[in-house]
């Protein structure tokens, strides 16, 4: 419960021998001060009932004025403490000074269309999905940043993981979108800078495991033999070409075009669609070989390579076409992949990523540096890239084990 009372400060009487009046509210043992920028002299003022005396000349209008800041912070009090139970003074003062709430659904939704045009189709989408899923297991959308504790977030996080199922790094993922919607509410001061409940409550990372094929189990795939007729066969070819070209990503594959390829210099040149920044790299002697295949007579410049999808005008142009034939794309591939790895007994899914951690770890085992490993890749840090050289070094630690203890 909280209380509030008028005080006249009578320790902050100025030169005219007059004290600020001001509104006390406490909740939880915590005190704010609220100013009503009201001056009085202290025998004008009653304090057992609360009123300006009648010394005072104004002293009807000026109690009907305190009167009704009384009333509005009650009711600002009372709506508050309804909607939710971990209301703060510093909330209460906020609220009865008449500073706006911002309502946290609200403010996502009209920030996630915002940025539509400029955010890649699917994490625009992951970010209305995820907010969904918060939405729902709050069951209404009149909830406030201010309303959002650790407490709430537990049990979010709780709800995630016996409810649905979620494992760690799905749940790290739905409090990562609801971190970012504070981080820009804060930055257009809609929100203080300490309101972010995130910094006392984390979900434990999952140890993340790259998966990858070995120089004989790739080689293997090399061998294996599908239907030229079936579009295994180009998923097969859009793989290895994918490790001798630097790991380049399904979505960069799937719309690659032969304007994108200088023959003279053995060079892919593309502007990569998770980054947005145009990307050059030189392909090896096999991915040579693979665009030789795919290479005819009367070949246009704007024709795609590898005609795994059907990539028209739309594709480049919507957002949302382009999302859905690249998900059904990714799904068909890796249904192949799937397929291919089962006759191989791989003892995982091998699905297309995996051709990109296969580049990385060829690569660092034939003695590339970790800097240009980083860099044909396009990560946008190091640190990134690090990870496959703990993969390398983890191998070299079983290697010592098995064959010299």
């Amino acid at each position: 419960m909280s209380s509030i009372k008028l005080i006249l400060r009578n320790n902050k009487v100025d030169k005219a021998g007059e004290a600020p009046l001001y509104l006390r509210v406490i909740k939880d043992r915590k005190t704010k001060f609220i100013s009503l920028s009201l001056k009085l002299k202290p025998n004008e003022w009653d304090e057992d009932k609360q009123k300006v005396k009648k010394n005072h000349s104004n002293s009807t209008r000026l109690n009907a004025y305190i009167s009704q800041k009384v009333a509005d912070a009650k009711g600002e009090i009372a709506d508050l403490e309804r909607r939710n139970q971990s209301t703060t003074a510093r909330k209460l003062k906020e609220a009865i000074k008449g500073k706006p709430l911002t309502n946290f659904f609200d403010y996502s939704d009209n920030l996630c269309e915002k940025r539509k045009d400029t955010l890649a189709y699917s994490t625009y989408k992951n970010y209305k999905t995820y907010l969904k899923k918060f939405e729902k297991f709050v069951g209404h959308r009149e909830l406030m940043f201010e309303d959002i504790t650790v407490t709430t977030l537990k049990d979010f996080a709780s709800y995630c993981s016996s409810t649905l199922g979620n494992n760690n790094t799905t749940i790290n993922f739905s409090l990562k979108i609801m971190k970012i919607m504070f981080k820009e509410a804060q930055k257009e001061d809609l929100i203080p800078l300490d309101l972010f409940p995130f910094n006392k409550f984390t979900v434990k990372k999952e140890k993340s495991t790259k998966r990858y094929l070995s120089a004989e189990q790739f080689q293997e795939f090399m061998d294996l033999e599908v239907s030229n007729k079936d579009k295994a066969q180009i998923i097969k070819d859009m793989f290895i070409f994918s490790v001798f070209a630097g790991g380049l990503r399904f979505g960069d594959m799937l719309e690659l075009k032969w304007k994108n390829y200088d023959k003279k210099n053995s060079k892919i040149t593309k502007v990569i669609r998770k980054t947005n920044r145009q990307h050059s790299v030189r392909i090896g002697q096999k991915a040579v070989e693979i665009l030789e295949k795919y290479h005819q007579k009367e070949q246009r410049q704007e024709d795609i390579i590898f005609p795994f999808a059907n990539i028209d005008k739309t594709y480049f142009t919507d957002k949302e076409h382009r999302n859905l034939i690249t998900g059904r794309a990714i799904a068909l591939s890796n249904m192949y992949l799937r397929k291919m790895g089962t006759r191989l007994e791989l003892p995982f899914n091998l699905s297309f990523h995996i051709s990109r951690h296969t580049f990385a770890t060829r690569a660092l085992n034939n003695g590339m540096r970790i800097e240009h490993v980083s860099k044909l890749m396009d990560h946008s840090d190091i640190g990134i890239t690090q990870v496959y050289a703990k993969i390398i070094s983890s191998e070299l630690d079983n290697a010592v084990d098995k064959y010299i203890n």
